[in-house]
């Protein structure tokens, strides 16, 4: 069992944190730095492709254009790129440009199929590196937007599981009637569940690892569900729950009719209240933040006040904008999802209301290195994100929520 190098990564929009240095590799720099590594094979599951900011004057989209050119030199240099993307494309200038130097591009309508779209972020190379986290293909999601992901090299077991996931992706994509197989064949089968994780060396430290997918309907044999797994994460915490998410809301988002959806508030409230687990949101505000989610959120709250004094707090992160900045559409926003407690990390794609979990694709990575041996100079992954959450919470850019604050969340 080799060692495998793993990396909490980020980006951290232009202008945040403006005075401390950045104690992690960039997603851009984790990109370019597996796309170098590219012997043979670049597969990559994305909503859309906007790597250069042409719509902006002025834009930052340097790192963006970048991983852009290493992409386009792919095919040049005898790597196969292949990409499955969300359809339809808002813009096809990338992707196009892509396919026209021998890319393989495969649109997904995953509307036709389950009612939701393909919100995956997963980069895999020579199924032996890959990149799962919140960044999209997006010049905006490596300058502009803050992103939480894994990195992960010389890890073929896992870099292949990722690549079955992204084969489902790639046969809906092939499918001319819109219904999904009977079955999924197995060459996409699940390589590591909750039931049997594989056994790895993450930096030198032991590690139980495994990947969940949504929605149920495009999961192949074995593969864990990402609510079930999310749950599962959730029922496992003994003493703390630290959650960042962009949308937090216990309601369908996008469909209709609107359904109260409870699964996760439940689940922690349960942990707060029954099990005593000290539990914190950090939800974000920006000019779409669905205004539903507050009042939720501040029923979560209520639940601190005598006589039960459930150990919840919620705040609200807000990514500070200069007037140029406000310009950028969908842009200025905290846009991680990971959930980090003091026995495991999760790192995901979907934000947490009920559609990302039952029509929308999206995958989950857990990574359980509770009582491994730590020996100096390691560090457990869990470790790492519990650091980065804490940065995040106390910071000035994080500010309580109040149940009686009426406009929580002003742009």
């Amino acid at each position: 069992m080799g060692i495998v190098r793993v990396r909490l990564v980020e980006s951290i929009p232009e202008g945040l944190y403006p005075y401390s240095p950045p104690s992690r590799r960039s997603i851009a720099d984790s990109w370019l730095h597996l796309l170098d590594k590219a012997n043979s094979s670049v597969d990559i599951a994305a909503f859309y492709f906007s790597l250069r900011g042409s719509e902006v004057p002025d834009a930052t989209d340097t790192k963006g254009r970048m991983v852009f050119e290493k992409l386009k030199q792919l095919e040049s240099k005898g790597v196969k790129l292949q990409m499955a993307v969300n359809a339809p494309q808002t813009s096809t200038e990338d992707t196009a440009e892509l396919a026209a130097t021998g890319a393989e591009v495969r649109e997904v309508d995953l509307k036709a199929v389950t009612g939701g779209i393909v919100h995956t972020k997963l980069l895999v190379v020579d199924q032996k590196h890959f990149y799962l986290g919140s960044a999209n293909m997006d010049w905006r999601s490596l300058s502009q937007v803050k992103e939480v992901g894994l990195w992960v090299e010389d890890c073929s077991c896992l870099a292949q599981d990722a690549f079955r996931i992204f084969g489902v992706y790639r046969s809906i994509g092939g499918l001319n009637n819109g219904s999904l197989p009977p079955y999924w064949p197995a060459r996409f089968s699940a390589l590591s569940s909750s039931q049997n994780p594989l056994h790895l060396m993450f930096n030198g430290v032991p590690a139980q690892v495994y990947l969940s997918s949504a929605p149920p309907q495009i999961s192949a044999r074995g593969r864990s569900d990402d609510l079930s797994t999310i749950l599962s994460v959730i029922e496992d915490a003994h003493t703390f729950i630290h959650i960042s998410v962009m949308d937090y809301l216990p309601l369908s988002q996008f469909s209709e009719p609107l359904r109260f959806w409870p699964a996760i508030d439940s689940a922690l409230r349960s942990a707060a209240c029954t099990r005593g687990v000290q539990v914190h949101l950090l939800v974000s505000c920006w000019k779409h933040s669905p205004s539903a989610m507050f009042p939720f959120l501040q029923s979560l709250l209520l639940l601190n006040r005598p006589p039960l004094q459930c150990n919840v707090d919620v705040k609200i992160f807000t990514v500070p904008s200069t007037a140029k900045q406000m310009e950028i559409p969908f842009a200025r926003v905290n846009h991680a999802k990971y959930m980090v407690t003091d026995r495991v990390v999760y790192i995901g794609t979907s934000n947490w209301s009920e559609d990302y979990f039952t029509q929308t694709a999206g995958v989950g990575l857990v990574v359980n290195q509770t009582g491994s041996e730590v020996k100096e100079g390691q560090e457990t992954l869990q470790a790492q994100a519990e650091e980065l959450f804490l940065r995040d919470w106390l910071s000035d850019y994080a500010r309580p929520l109040y149940v009686d604050d009426l406009d929580v969340c002003r742009h």
